[in-house]
C-alpha cells in the first residue's frame, strides 16, 4: 500500500507501509534478544546500523527501476574491481581477507549481493525467455566471477549466498529442468575434486562435524552441541527474557551473531521462535507480492532474486543452528549483530519497494 506526501518542490514520496511495518517488526524483536545476547553496547551499535540501513532503503525506494537498470553494468564492474582489490589490499582478520579499508572497513562480497541479481535481471531484460542454452552459458560466466573471488578470499557462506541469487534469476527466468538437473549432476561428479583441491582445512572440518557432531565435543564440535543444548532447553514457552544459561554462562559461541536463534529458542522457546519465523514470512509474502505485479522481465527478475536471497539467509542460519546444515558463518537477517550485510538487506527491500511503487505512479 504505497504511499505519497507531496512536498514543497511537488515531489512524492514513496514508501510501502507493509513491506516497512513489517520489518521494523523484525528489527524490534531482533534488539530484544540482542540485548539479552550481548548487552545494552551492542543495541546502541545496532540501532545507528538499522536506521543507516533504513534510511538507505527509504532513499532506494524512491529511484526508479529503469535509473537502476540503467546504471547496473557499472555496479557489476565496480563489484567485480573491488573484490579484485581485496585479493591485493584486503584487510585480514581471523585467518580471512575479506575487507577492504577506506576510511571504514568494508565488506565488497555483501555488494555482490546485490549487484549479482541485478546484473543477470538486466542481462534477460530483452533477451526471449525461457533462456537458451547460449545465455546460460553467459550467465554462469557473469556469476562465476565474482563467486570465485568470494571463495578465495575465502567465504563459503558468502559465495553460497551470492551463487544462490544468481541461480534464482536463471530459476525465475524459466530456465528448464532438464539444465537444473544436469547443474546438481555436475555438482556432485566434481564434488570430490572440490573436496580434494578447493576446500580449505577448516571448511572440511566443518563439514565432517555436520556428518557427525559427536567426533569432537570439546572441539570442533563444541558450537553445534551448545546451540542444540541451548534450542533444546529452552522448550515451548523458554526460560525467560536474559535468563538463557547457555548464553550467560558464556557456553554458547558467537550468541549475538551466528548463533543469535539459538539465544532467542532458549529464552522465548518455541513460541518465540514462532512469532520470528511470521514476521519472516509476512515479510517474504509481501516481497513476493510485489515481484508478481512487477511491469516488466527486470523488475520480477531482481525483486524475486533478492527475495528469495532473504528466504535463504533465513533457511540456511536455521538450519546452521540446529545441525541440519553445516556452520557457514551466514548471519540472521536484520536481527544478528552487524554491519554491511544489514545495510545490503535494507538496499535490497528499497529496490523492492521501488519496484511497487513506480508501477503504481505508471497507473496513477
Amino acid at each position: 500500500m504505497p504511499y505519497n506526501i507531496n512536498s514543497h518542490h511537488n515531489k512524492r514520496h514513496y514508501v510501502d507501509w507493509w513491506l516497512l511495518l513489517f520489518i521494523v517488526l523484525l528489527m524490534g524483536y531482533g534488539l530484544v534478544v540482542l540485548y539479552s545476547a550481548g548487552g545494552w553496547i551492542l543495541v546502541k551499535k545496532q540501532i545507528i546500523r538499522l536506521a543507516l540501513g533504513m534510511l538507505v532503503a527509504l532513499i532506494l525506494a524512491q529511484v526508479k527501476p529503469e535509473k537502476l537498470a540503467g546504471i547496473t553494468p557499472w555496479l557489476y564492474l565496480i563489484t567485480v574491481l573491488l573484490l579484485l582489490a581485496v585479493m591485493f589490499f584486503g584487510y585480514e582478520s581471523k585467518g580471512a581477507q575479506r575487507w577492504l579499508k577506506i576510511g571504514i572497513r568494508f565488506q565488497p562480497s555483501e555488494l555482490a549481493k546485490l549487484t549479482i541479481p541485478l546484473m543477470l535481471a538486466w542481462f534477460y531484460r530483452y533477451r526471449i525467455l525461457p533462456p537458451n542454452f547460449k545465455s546460460i552459458m553467459m550467465s554462469i560466466i557473469i556469476l562465476a566471477i565474482p563467486v570465485i573471488l568470494i571463495f578465495n578470499q575465502p567465504d563459503f557462506g558468502t559465495s553460497i549466498l551470492v551463487a544462490a541469487s544468481g541461480c534464482f534469476v536463471l530459476f525465475l527466468a524459466g530456465i528448464s529442468w532438464k539444465y537444473i538437473v544436469g547443474a546438481f549432476a555436475s555438482i556432485v561428479a566434481i564434488a570430490p575434486i572440490l573436496w580434494g583441491f578447493l576446500l580449505k582445512d577448516y571448511q572440511k572440518n566443518r563439514i565432517l562435524t555436520f556428518l557427525n557432531p559427536e567426533q569432537d565435543s570439546l572441539g570442533t564440535s563444541w558450537n553445534i552441541i551448545q546451540s542444540k543444548i541451548a534450542i533444546g532447553s529452552g522448550g515451548v514457552f523458554g526460560k525467560g527474557w536474559q535468563s538463557g544459561s547457555q548464553t550467560h554462562l558464556d557456553f554458547l559461541p558467537e550468541h549475538s551473531t551466528d548463533f543469535i536463534l539459538s539465544v532467542l529458542a532458549e529464552e522465548f522457546g518455541l513460541i518465540g521462535v514462532s512469532i520470528l519465523l511470521l514476521i519472516y514470512l509476512l515479510i517474504i509474502f509481501r516481497c513476493l507480492y510485489i515481484t508478481a505485479r512487477a511491469k516488466d522481465t527486470f523488475n520480477r527478475l531482481f525483486a524475486g532474486a533478492l527475495t528469495l536471497t532473504f528466504f535463504i539467509y533465513l533457511v540456511i542460519n536455521a538450519g546452521m543452528i540446529s545441525g541440519l546444515f553445516p556452520i557457514v558463518g551466514v548471519p540472521l537477517p536484520l536481527v544478528s549483530y552487524g554491519g554491511t550485510s544489514i545495510i545490503t538487506l535494507m538496499a535490497a527491500f528499497g529496490m523492492i519497494m521501488s519496484v511497487y511503487n513506480h508501477r503504481k505512479l505508471l497507473k496513477s
